[in-house]
């Protein structure tokens, strides 16, 4: 259901940035605010700028979880699928079914896939232990959804750690695919889902590509906020 249905208010579209939308998914998810055992969960590397700005609303802990998209060969933005850490992959077999494409071309995106999360894992922890997520309410969080195969690797691999309440929370996404992850989770929260949809970028001002320095910059400073420092840092 959109926002504007939900709360009587014509959401903010298209949203300044990254940042401004979380602002406003924050202020769609404030039943979940000032809780003890709700934590944030951003999707590297632009949903982690909306959920510390959701985290920052909601006055509760910020971590990230780990996952990572398998563009298509030459098509790097479709995604055919996605991994998370602990070794979930999902596949888009509806994508999957109008390619092409030899069996090489899954084991490489696999490989370089599981490659770059080992280096975001180093980069992004810097020695810091994961949240503990059993028992938790947890809100999982991107910039949007298209396909929403990183979202569902995502939800799975959280699922796998036993929360007690898994929310998917986006500040814009496709219609369909919001419904389809709502199986994924315990709640979902698609604040709006404009049609026709296009693509998430088409719904923000500024959608400038978040560098690992941005990451970086945006735990430290929930970490620090939390008590929480990184280990290296200690």
């Amino acid at each position: 259901m959109a926002a504007s249905d939900m709360h009587g208010a014509k959401p903010p579209l298209p949203f300044a940035n990254r940042d401004a939308a979380g602002r406003y998914l924050g202020g769609l998810l404030t039943r979940f605010a000032h809780r003890g055992d709700v934590l944030v969960l951003g999707l590297p590397r632009g949903g982690v700028v909306v959920a510390g700005a959701v985290a920052r609303v909601l006055q509760v802990p910020l971590d990230i979880c780990l996952v990572r998209k398998l563009g298509v060969p030459g098509r790097e933005e479709l995604a055919m699928g996605a991994i998370a850490t602990g070794g979930i992959v999902v596949w888009n077999h509806d994508v999957i079914a109008s390619l092409d494409l030899p069996q090489a071309a899954f084991t490489e995106s696999l490989a370089r896939a599981r490659a770059e999360l080992e280096r975001r894992e180093s980069a992004y922890r810097m020695g810091r232990e994961p949240y503990e997520v059993r028992g938790r309410t947890i809100v999982l969080v991107d910039d949007g959804l298209a396909t929403g195969a990183s979202m569902r690797a995502a939800a799975r691999a959280i699922s796998s750690r036993e929360p007690d309440w898994l929310i998917i929370a986006v500040p814009v996404g496709s219609a369909a695919t919001c419904g389809d992850l709502s199986a994924e989770a315990d709640e979902i929260e698609c604040a709006v889902s404009p049609e026709p949809f296009a693509a998430v970028g088409y719904w923000y001002e500024d959608f400038a590509q978040t560098s690992d320095e941005e990451v970086q910059q945006i735990l430290q400073l929930a970490w620090h906020d939390a008590g929480q420092a990184p280990v290296s840092q200690l």
